[in-house]
């Protein structure tokens, strides 16, 4: 590894979390911003990066300030004149939430606008996750250049995770997110996919044919199935780890980010991969019992090492 850092690659947007009468709450969030939330607050003293292009409007200003109290910086990723983050808000049924984005215009696709810039934010970094909403947002052009500047980091050294977080609705169509996130898998040592994606956008019958298919490509590969075990694939075995149970979730918002960020956090610390799904399923179970996508540190970090769980 090059270096001690983390950093991941995306966009974090504007949330807006439904509360109690017609009021809502504003916060910050965004897969891949998600899981570096949790493997900032897991990874001890290891500098945290969150890599993408922002606006200089009020709104912006504060998201970059929030990062910053929260020890997370920005690298060389742009300012640009004129532009603002994108919003989503989050509607619940019960546990389960359904989200309406306005995202079309945001900074963030322009975060391979500079490629000499997003390299800079990813020099010197032990490992860089980017998912595949993070290839979604860009255009060709720019899906390339991120894909070259990530080869680039990981041939001098950074480990790379991916996530390929297929969401129909920013894909133009299903065989351009198949080709761009295979060629994503293709620069990966560490795959996170969850099983109900991989089988809407590759047809797969089980996580089994997930897992045996990646596989092939990648070193590492996580298989998420919600509540249900994950399975790894390493080293041409397969290995199921059963999920916590969680009896009243109570909102299921970012709990495959935060697994992804702690599996993340135990790998780098030495962590046997089944070891590591074991504490990341339990820092799972943790966010799902608290409202939107970023619980606090201090819960994070006690499902992470509750040696009982």
């Amino acid at each position: 590894m090059t270096g001690n850092g983390v950093a991941s690659i995306g966009e974090c947007m504007l949330e807006l979390s439904g509360q109690a009468g017609p009021n809502w709450r504003m916060g910050f969030a965004g897969d891949t911003f998600n899981t570096l939330w949790a493997l900032h607050a897991l990874s001890g003293d290891r500098p945290a990066t969150y890599v993408s292009a922002f606006g200089d409007d009020p709104f912006s200003r504060s998201q970059i300030d929030f990062f910053a109290q929260n020890g997370i910086g920005i690298g060389a990723s742009p300012v640009i004149p004129g532009a603002r983050p994108g919003l989503y808000a989050i509607t619940l049924t019960g546990a389960e939430r359904s989200f309406t984005y306005w995202r079309g215009d945001a900074a963030a696709r322009q975060l391979a606008s500079d490629a000499q810039a997003l390299a800079k934010s990813l020099e010197n970094q032990a490992l860089v996750y980017f998912s595949g909403i993070t290839l979604a947002i860009l255009d060709d052009a720019a899906r390339k250049t991120l894909l070259a500047v990530v080869a680039k980091a990981r041939a001098a050294g950074s480990l790379v995770a991916f996530d390929p977080n297929y969401r129909p609705r920013l894909w133009r169509q299903k065989e351009e997110a198949q080709a761009s996130i295979l060629d994503a898998l293709a620069v990966t040592d560490i795959a996170l996919p969850t099983f109900p994606d991989e089988q809407m956008l590759f047809g797969d019958a089980t996580p089994q044919a997930t897992a045996k298919r990646l596989g092939k490509l990648v070193a590492e590969v996580v298989v998420k199935n919600g509540e249900k075990p994950a399975l790894i694939a390493a080293n041409e075995t397969l290995r199921s780890v059963p999920a916590v149970h969680v009896a009243a979730p109570v909102d299921t918002t970012g709990a495959g980010d935060s697994f992804n960020g702690a599996y993340l956090a135990a790998r780098l610390a030495g962590h046997a991969p089944a070891a590591a799904v074991l504490r990341a399923h339990r820092v799972a179970a943790s966010v799902v019992q608290v409202r939107g996508a970023l619980a606090p540190f201090e819960t994070l970090r006690a499902a992470f090492e509750d040696q009982a769980g």
